[in-house]
């Protein structure tokens, strides 16, 4: 398991249940994202008796600790990954396949320190997703 996500969870007084520790095994596991229902697949065979609920209840607990990179993949859809040690990162989202791949360097920065001095609203963070088709999807297109 995760021992930098069972620390933090630890620290915030969480418990570590065997549910929550499957759950974050698969996270770990995983170099793509994955919904809620992909985590709950992996897990059916590992751990019989774990319910989706569960699944929902634990992201919600890692997002809301910062330990989840989480992505809106549409139509009230979320996918998670792991959140890594190499910083900000934004998106690109397959409307087709649904594929997400990470990039950095938004150079966002003056945009923020612009629209918080225009606005005297006091940015925390900000999300940066793109949507459109990956070159597999293009490629299968008939347009």
């Amino acid at each position: 398991m995760d021992s930098e996500i069972a620390l933090a969870l630890r620290n915030k007084g969480c418990k570590l249940t065997p549910q929550r520790k499957a759950i974050i095994e698969v996270l770990s596991g995983s170099e793509e994202h994955l919904t809620a229902a992909d985590i709950f697949a992996r897990l059916r065979d590992k751990q019989p008796g774990i319910g989706l609920v569960t699944v929902y209840r634990t992201l919600e607990l890692l997002q809301e600790n910062g330990l989840l990179c989480e992505v809106h993949i549409g139509n009230s859809c979320r996918s998670y990954l792991k959140r890594r040690s190499d910083g900000h990162h934004h998106h690109l989202i397959c409307r087709g396949c649904g594929r997400v791949v990470d990039f950095t360097g938004c150079e966002l920065d003056s945009l923020q320190k612009r629209l918080s001095q225009e606005t005297g609203f006091k940015i925390e963070k900000h999300l940066l997703e793109f949507m459109g088709c990956c070159s597999s999807c293009l490629d299968g297109r008939e347009d």
